[in-house]
């Protein structure tokens, strides 16, 4: 299969990045299993089709821990990676019950009001004016203030942890002079002042607890301190931040959505799952390497192969989603794959849906009259390989 023909845009450019799902049509149709350049150079698997992606998943032969294979760390960054994201059984379960303490459905339910109060206080001061970008002035905030009120850490720093989120994720600073490392390393002293800070005078917060498990050396490394909670602060709200923007995009396109969900506000969960499922807020899962030779999807991969799942592509797999290009909201079942399968599904995701939920509905009820205040073919969608949103969201708020 060639894609760097004139038919289609080439993977991971930017013509690419604005719309790629008619590359994931011919991917899925042509070469689900194919193997392709990423943007950081190295060379894999991308993979496609639903069947193929969701057993990729769930498959314990693609293993998350690269030093298993290769030894020693990726990277100067490797810090990051000393979390359950990127382990295998049996680290991964003893990190995942260490988080899995804040994202109890309890402690979710418990925190609804804390995010409709924060919700309403955003919309408060947005109204009033008659344009606003909505990426930072409402789906930002959100989600960033309420994953530090979770974890203990200042919410008016909220701009530093957005700016090191988009250093790691997209690969580059924003900075003219300023390295990706730089920002890590900046990143990585700011958590290191505030541990100390945390073990002069603990809390009741999610960091206090991952220290008292760090400092027991029982549970947790210093190394898998630093990870976890860097890896909470940045998926705590980038998940969330693109879920809401690439939602509102989607019902600015389909009014006639936005009007039933004014009318019946009780639908507003069916809408986040469709939502999800139709231009989900992470466009690939995070590598993943063969652990052994095998034939997969009538491919050969050996050992040591990297390969990534593209979610929205198998979100769009008309195999298993009837009409996958339309945007529907009344979809009764939706087993997407946005927030992942197994034992890595995304341990956030109850609490990014309650915030989209609960922010989507504030929005559409406190703004009927929202439009967006560009063309569509302008807004700028963020580089990387990770998330899939836009930058900014102008909108007029209507009367």
């Amino acid at each position: 299969m060639d894609l760097h023909d004139n038919r289609e845009p080439q993977l991971f450019s930017p013509e690419f990045t604005k719309n790629p799902y008619p590359a994931y049509a011919r991917l899925r149709e042509e070469d689900p299993v194919h193997q392709a350049r990423f943007p950081d150079g190295q060379k894999g698997w991308l993979v496609t089709r639903y069947t193929d992606a969701e057993a990729v998943l769930k498959d314990p032969r693609f293993i998350k821990d690269f030093s298993k294979l290769f030894g020693g760390s990726m990277d100067q960054m490797s810090v990051f990676t000393q979390n359950m994201l990127f382990s295998d059984p049996p680290d991964h379960k003893r990190l995942r019950a260490l988080a899995q303490k804040a994202f109890t459905p309890k402690m979710i339910e418990g925190i609804r009001p804390r995010i409709q109060d924060i919700t309403d206080e955003l919309l408060e001061q947005i109204d009033g004016k008659a344009k606003v970008n909505l990426i930072d002035e409402f789906a930002f905030p959100l989600p960033i203030i309420v994953i530090c009120e979770i974890l203990g850490v200042p919410s008016e720093d909220r701009d530093k942890f957005r700016m090191w989120s988009n250093s790691l994720i997209e690969g580059t600073s924003g900075e003219a002079g300023v390295s990706v490392y730089e920002h890590m390393n900046e990143f990585i002293r700011y958590l290191g002042e505030w541990f100390a800070k945390v073990r002069e005078q603990p809390g009741d917060d999610l960091i206090s607890r991952l220290i008292e498990a760090e400092e027991s050396g029982e549970r947790m490394t210093e190394k898998e301190l630093y990870g976890l909670v860097s890896l909470l602060i940045i998926a705590g709200h980038e998940t969330t931040v693109n879920l809401i923007g690439n939602t509102v995009l989607a019902l600015l396109e389909h009014p006639e959505h936005q009007h039933l969900l004014r009318e019946h506000p009780e639908k507003i969960a069916q809408a986040i799952e469709e939502s999800l499922r139709f231009n989900g807020p992470v466009e690939f899962s995070t590598s993943r390497w063969a652990a052994e030779d095998m034939e997969f999807g009538g491919k050969t991969i050996h050992r040591g192969d990297l390969v990534v799942v593209a979610l929205n592509a198998a979100n769009h797999d008309p195999e298993q989603f009837d009409n996958p290009e339309l945007f529907d909201i009344l979809r009764e079942k939706s087993p997407h794959l946005a927030f992942g399968k197994g034992i890595h599904f995304c341990l956030g995701a109850p609490l990014a849906r309650l915030e989209a939920q609960i922010a989507i509905d504030g929005l559409l009820q406190r703004f009927p009259g929202m439009t967006l205040a560009v063309e569509e073919s302008e807004l700028e969608w963020r580089p990387g390989m990770i998330v899939r949103g836009v930058r900014e969201i102008p909108v007029e708020l209507g009367e």
